[in-house]
C-alpha cells in the first residue's frame, strides 16, 4: 500500500431504493444510460479515475480540487436538463461530497483513509442536485472558479476526529452558475505560451475559453453541455485529435445560424438523423428513436468523433432533408441516416453515410434478424455500426487528408493518418506505415495522447507479429507510451487495449486479460478487444477458449480490416489444438481475404501433417514469398509465451512447418 495526496468525489443518487422498488428493470437500463451518457465522459474528461462503482454510488479520484468541482458542477448541470419529460419522483438526482487529503492505495487500485471518509460524509449534507466541499477544497478553489459557496461552518462528521469546515452549493445556484469555458485550466495558473495560442488557451484539461461572440452557438437544443462531454468522453472527442489551439472546435456548431463567420467543419463530426421507419407498424417507431439515440451515444465513443446531440437532431424527424443544408446549419462533415423495415416477423435495417461536402454516399450497410430477437438485433447492428463507421470515417478524412493538405500536413492529420493505416488488413506494410504517422504527428505535438496510443498500439504489434527490428527497446517504448496514454485518459477503452496489446508483448497474459476486461467494460462492443482477448488465452496455453471471444469480435464487426487476422487467430486455436481440417478451413478464409504470412505458416503445417505435400510445399513457397529469409530457426526462437501447454503444442506446429519443406537455417 502507498499513501498519496487526492482529491475525492463520492456521489449518490437519491431515493435509489424507492426508484428500483417501482421499476427495477427501468431504473437500472436508465442508471446504465446516465453512466454511460454523463457521468463516465464527463469524469474523463476532466482526468478523473472511478475508484469504485457501488450500484448507484460512485468513488471518483481527480489529480486536483479544481478537477473535481469542475466536473461535479459539470454533471449536476447535465442532470437537470436530463430527461424532462419523467414526473420529478421518477428523475435522477444527484449529491456529491468532495474533499481532499491523505488517501491510503491498494495495489487493486481502491482507496482508503480520511480523504475518503470525509468526501463520503459530506455527501449527505449536499442538497439532491448540489455539491458540498470541504474547506480544504474550498481553499484551493475559490480564487479560481467563479461559483459562490455558502459556508455552514464547522460541523461533526460521523468518525470524523475534529469538525470539518464545509461549504456548499445548492442545486439553484449549480443550475444559476454559467461556467467558463475552461474550468480545469492548468493547476498552476498558466496559459499556453504555444505560438498561435491565444489568451486564456489552456496547456491541459478541456478545450479553452473561445471568443465570447461564439457562445450562442453552445446553446444546442439544451444538450450542448452533452455533446460536449461525448466529444471529451470515452476515447477522447474532437479536442483529444485536435489538441488545443490545433483546429476547429466543437463549439462552431450553428454557427451560421447565429450570425457567425463560417469556420471550418471539424474532422470526424456528424449527425445521427432519426431513423425511417418503413413499416406500418408504431411499434417500430419506438424501435427506430432508441438505435438512433444509441448510435448517437456509440458514434461519439469513436476517436476524434464529434457528434451532435440527439435532441437537436429529432427536429428533423419526418422532415425531407437536404444533407447539404444539414451540414450548413449544424457545422458537420457527415450525416448518418437509415431506416427500419418490418415484413412479418422480420426486420431490415439499412444505413448510409453521406458527405454533407459532396452528397455522395461513403458507406452503406443493411442488416436483418427476426423480430424475436428485437433487442439483440439493436445492440448488434449499433456494435457493428458503430465499428464500420470508426473505420469509414478514418479511412474518409485520411483521403480527404491527403488530398487536401498532402504537402503540409500538422499533428493531428499525422495521427489521423496513422489510425486509418492501423484500420486497414493487417499487414507489415500497414503497422509500419501508421508507426511513421504517428512518430511524424508525436515531432510536432509530444503530447498529443492520441499519438501516444496509436503509436503504441502500432509498435506492440510489430512485435507481437514479429516484424521489429529492436524487440526489447520496443516493448519498452510501447509500455511507456501506453501508460502515459493512460495516465492521461483512464476510462478510454482505446487506451486499455493498447496497453493489453503491450503486456500480450511483454507475455504479462493475466494482466493483460484484465485490461482487456477493463476495455470491454467501457466499451461492451469493442470488437478488437473481444478478439484480442481470445488470442491471449491461446498465448496462456488455453487456445480452446480462444473460439468464443473470437467468434463473437467477428459477430460485432463481420466486415472489419482485420478480419483477415481474427480468422487466423481461429485457425491457429485449432492448430494448436491439432485439429487440422478445421485450421485449414480457416486459414483458408484469411488468406483469401488478405495476405498473411502466420496462416500460411499454419496452413503448411497442417496440410504437412496430413499429409497433403504438395498444399504444404505451397503454403510455405508463400511465407517466403511474404518474409524472405523466414526459417525454421527463426520460428522457433519466437518468444512469444512460456507457458508450458503453449510450447507443447507450438513444438508441433514447428514440426508440421519443418515436413512441410520449410528452410532448417539463414544458409539453406
Amino acid at each position: 500500500m502507498s499513501r498519496r495526496l487526492a482529491a475525492i468525489l463520492v456521489a449518490d443518487i437519491v431515493g435509489y431504493s424507492r426508484l428500483m422498488g417501482a421499476d427495477e428493470a427501468g431504473t437500472i437500463r436508465r442508471l446504465k444510460a446516465l453512466r454511460r451518457e454523463v457521468t463516465d465522459p464527463a469524469i474523463q474528461a476532466a482526468r478523473g479515475r472511478i475508484v469504485k462503482a457501488m450500484g448507484d454510488g460512485l468513488l471518483v479520484e481527480f489529480p486536483s480540487p479544481l478537477r473535481a468541482v469542475t466536473c461535479a458542477v459539470h454533471i449536476q448541470r447535465a442532470m437537470a436538463a436530463r430527461e424532462p419529460g419523467l414526473p420529478e419522483e421518477r428523475r435522477f438526482r444527484l449529491r456529491c461530497g468532495i474533499n481532499v487529503g491523505d488517501v491510503v492505495a491498494q495495489p487493486d487500485g481502491d482507496l482508503f483513509g480520511d480523504g475518503v471518509n470525509v468526501a463520503a460524509r459530506l455527501e449527505p449534507l449536499a442538497e439532491p442536485g448540489g455539491v458540498c466541499v470541504s474547506r480544504s477544497v474550498h481553499d484551493q478553489v475559490r480564487d479560481r472558479l467563479p461559483y459562490r459557496f455558502e459556508d455552514r461552518g464547522k460541523l461533526d462528521l460521523k468518525n470524523i476526529a475534529r469538525p470539518v469546515g464545509v461549504f456548499a452549493l445548492s442545486a439553484a445556484a449549480v443550475q444559476a452558475l454559467v461556467p467558463p469555458d475552461d474550468d480545469t485550466d492548468d493547476e498552476d495558473g498558466d496559459v499556453d505560451d504555444r505560438p498561435g495560442a491565444g489568451p486564456g488557451t489552456a496547456r491541459s484539461g478541456l478545450a479553452a475559453a473561445p471568443p465570447a461572440r461564439t457562445r450562442p452557438a453552445r446553446r444546442i437544443a439544451g444538450a450542448a453541455l452533452l455533446v460536449a462531454v461525448a466529444a471529451a468522453g470515452a476515447v477522447g472527442g474532437l479536442a483529444w485529435w485536435l489538441g488545443a489551439g490545433q483546429g476547429p472546435r466543437a463549439d462552431t456548431t450553428l454557427a451560421v445560424q447565429n450570425g457567425l463567420p463560417p469556420k471550418p467543419l471539424p474532422p470526424l463530426s456528424l449527425v445521427v438523423l432519426p431513423f425511417a421507419n418503413l413499416s406500418q407498424d408504431p411499434e417500430q417507431d419506438f424501435f427506430a428513436d432508441g438505435l438512433t439515440e444509441d448510435l448517437t451515444t456509440d458514434l461519439s465513443h469513436l476517436v476524434g468523433s464529434f457528434v451532435i446531440a440527439r435532441n437537436t437532431a429529432f427536429t428533423y424527424k419526418g422532415k425531407a432533408v437536404d444533407v447539404k443544408q444539414v451540414g450548413r446549419d449544424l457545422g458537420v462533415r457527415y450525416v448518418l441516416e437509415g431506416s427500419v423495415r418490418r415484413t412479418d416477423n422480420h426486420i431490415v435495417l439499412n444505413a448510409q453515410l453521406i458527405s454533407t461536402e459532396t452528397g455522395a454516399h461513403v458507406w452503406a450497410d443493411r442488416f436483418e434478424g427476426e423480430r424475436s430477437r428485437l433487442g439483440q438485433i439493436q445492440a448488434e447492428f449499433v456494435a457493428r455500426l458503430a465499428r464500420s463507421l470508426d473505420v469509414q470515417l478514418s479511412q474518409a478524412e485520411g483521403l480527404r487528408i491527403l488530398r487536401e493538405r498532402a504537402s503540409d500536413p500538422n499533428a493531428a492529420d499525422l495521427s489521423m493518418l496513422g489510425w486509418a493505416a492501423l484500420n486497414r488488413p493487417r499487414s507489415p506494410a500497414n503497422t509500419s506505415e501508421a508507426r511513421t504517422r504517428f512518430e511524424q504527428s508525436l515531432k510536432l505535438d509530444p503530447n498529443n495522447p492520441q499519438a501516444k496510443i496509436g503509436l503504441a498500439r502500432a509498435i506492440a504489434q510489430a512485435v507481437n507479429t514479429k516484424v521489429s527490428k529492436d524487440i526489447a527497446g520496443d516493448r519498452r517504448l510501447a509500455t511507456k507510451l501506453a501508460d502515459e496514454g493512460l495516465e492521461a485518459s483512464s476510462q478510454n477503452p482505446m487506451a486499455h487495449y493498447v496497453k493489453a496489446e503491450v503486456l500480450r508483448a511483454t507475455k504479462e497474459f493475466e494482466a493483460g486479460q484484465r485490461e482487456i476486461a477493463t476495455a470491454i467494460e467501457y466499451d461492451p462492443n469493442m470488437a478488437i478487444a473481444h478478439a484480442l482477448a481470445g488470442i491471449m488465452k491461446l498465448w496462456a496455453g488455453k487456445a480452446g477458449e480462444t473460439f468464443d471471444h473470437v467468434e463473437r469480435a467477428i459477430r460485432l464487426s463481420p466486415r472489419d480490416p482485420l478480419l483477415n487476422a481474427w480468422e487466423y487467430y481461429i485457425c491457429h486455436a485449432h492448430t494448436h489444438l491439432a485439429q487440422w481440417e478445421d485450421a485449414i478451413r480457416w486459414c483458408d478464409k484469411s488468406v483469401a481475404r488478405a495476405p498473411y504470412f502466420f496462416a500460411y505458416l499454419d496452413l503448411a503445417a497442417a496440410h504437412a501433417w496430413l499429409g497433403h505435400k504438395e498444399d504444404a510445399r505451397k503454403a510455405i513457397e508463400n511465407v517466403l514469398r511474404l518474409m524472405p529469409g523466414y526459417n525454421l530457426q527463426t520460428m522457433i526462437s519466437a518468444d512469444y509465451s512460456q507457458d508450458p501447454t503453449f510450447l507443447q503444442e507450438y513444438r508441433r506446429i514447428a514440426d508440421g512447418a519443418r515436413m512441410a519443406g520449410l528452410p532448417e537455417g539463414p544458409t539453406d
